[in-house]
């Protein structure tokens, strides 16, 4: 790994950072998903794009809420379907559909699972939350923002 510091992206574009942390707030205050579910999403999503900030952070969140044994898993959780909920697992797999997107094409079965399994503006707000995470990660991955993690 290289020792090149790297832009601080929220310090050079703050007017971009303040409109991304505005839809990181919407979707923690003004959704009904619940926070573990957000939290486990948000991780989910930075453990596919490689964001170590992003699944540093939001391991540490979960944890919070969720056994350390069960967030371990989070990476198989279709192997452990016994270790979530429906909802949950309904929530991971639109996750990963969504985050793949160039690959999978939000496939018609995968929007049913979910649908199935969320109301409409629930949907639509796990989606938002999906997307803006992806959108941290862009940012997090590139611009190597540090981990909390010490060895």
């Amino acid at each position: 790994m290289s020792d090149n510091k790297r832009l601080v992206w929220n310090e050079v574009a703050p007017q971009g950072a303040k409109a991304l942390f505005g839809i990181h707030h919407y979707i923690t205050t003004g959704t009904d998903l619940a926070h573990e579910l957000i939290h486990l999403v948000f991780l989910r999503v930075s453990q596919i794009n490689g964001c170590a900030h992003c699944i540093d952070l939001h391991t540490r969140d979960l944890l919070k809420t969720m056994p350390f044994e069960k967030v371990a898993l989070v990476p198989v959780w279709a192997e452990v379907p016994h270790l979530f909920s429906d909802q949950y697992r309904a929530a991971l797999a639109w996750a990963e559909e969504v985050t793949l997107v160039s690959e999978t094409h939000a496939s018609d079965e995968a929007y049913a699972a979910a649908s199935a399994a969320f109301a409409s503006k629930d949907l639509v707000d796990l989606t938002i939350t999906i997307a803006a995470m992806n959108a941290f990660n862009r940012l997090g991955a590139p611009f190597r923002l540090p981990v909390k993690s010490r060895a």
